[in-house]
């Protein structure tokens, strides 16, 4: 979380990282502090001091922020990605599409998108008649935990998970998919001495998160789907690994691989001092 407000501190106070990728940078970053003081919390209060209780109301509001912000996490991505393909295969059109306007539009997008979509999954779940044990096997709040405590049907709420998940993530998944696929056809054409690598650079970042991200979320995905030839303790640890090593390697893949930001920091700290 301190890396993360490094990097925010570090964009808004240099003014030569005031550019529209640098812009989702910080979105993306601090969507990762949000996410980490929903999760984090809660997460060393049971491990550290044995505190397992947690309210009705504030179990529902932790779920909506894990799915809601985990999907705009994903759209930013996707975002990303589309300005990586902008500035390698029309480079000469960058500027006049990949505005401060495009991103300010982009942001209503990612927030009204997974904001409204992902509403329904706490309701859904709050309605529920709970009768049997108050026990949820896992630390976090994630949807199905605490679905299976109802003796009610949760079909429903399972079929909306799916459905949204793959609509939002799935989605997303595939326009990154498609994006890197033209960017290293165009890539694979540049005739210039170290143009390929120079290219690659620009994105190797972005790809290395992106990477990681759907790994992980892959990986939680197939453990629900075998869970019963796995530990249940798997898919609890990955959900937290998701939530909280991604928020953490974020900001330093970012200033280690990308230049500009590593010499803002370093003009900061310098400040600072």
């Amino acid at each position: 979380m301190g890396a993360n407000s490094v990097l925010l501190i570090t964009i808004r106070l240099e003014a030569s990282l005031h550019e529209p990728l640098y812009y989702l940078l910080s979105l993306l970053s601090l969507l990762d502090i949000i996410v980490c003081l929903t999760v984090i919390p809660k997460v060393l209060a049971v491990f550290w001091f044995d505190l397992k209780s947690i309210s009705f109301y504030a179990c529902f509001l932790q779920m909506y922020i894990m799915n809601c912000f985990l999907s705009m996490e994903s759209c930013t991505f996707m975002v990303m990605a589309y300005d990586r393909y902008v500035a390698i295969c029309h480079p000469l059109r960058y500027p006049s599409i990949i505005t401060d306007q495009f991103v300010a539009k982009a942001a209503v997008f990612i927030l009204a998108r997974n904001g409204i979509l992902t509403v329904p999954i706490p309701i859904l779940s709050s309605r529920l008649h709970y009768c049997r044990t108050n026990v949820i096997e896992n630390c976090l709040c994630a949807n199905m935990s605490v679905s299976r405590l109802s003796c009610d049907d949760v079909t429903i709420n399972r079929l909306y998970q799916f459905v949204v998940g793959w609509t939002l993530l799935g989605s997303d998944l595939i326009l990154i998919f498609v994006s890197y696929t033209f960017i290293l056809r165009a890539v694979l054409r540049l005739k210039a001495e170290g143009a390929v690598t120079k290219a690659l650079s620009t994105c190797g970042s972005h790809f290395i998160l992106i990477l990681f991200f759907s790994t992980i979320l892959l990986v939680f995905v197939l453990t629900l789907v075998v869970k019963k030839k796995v530990s249940p303790d798997v898919p609890v640890l990955l959900n937290i690994l998701h939530h909280v090593i991604f928020s953490a390697l974020n900001p330093i893949v970012y200033g280690v691989r990308t230049q500009e930001i590593k010499q803002g920091i370093q003009r900061l700290l310098k400040k600072v001092w």
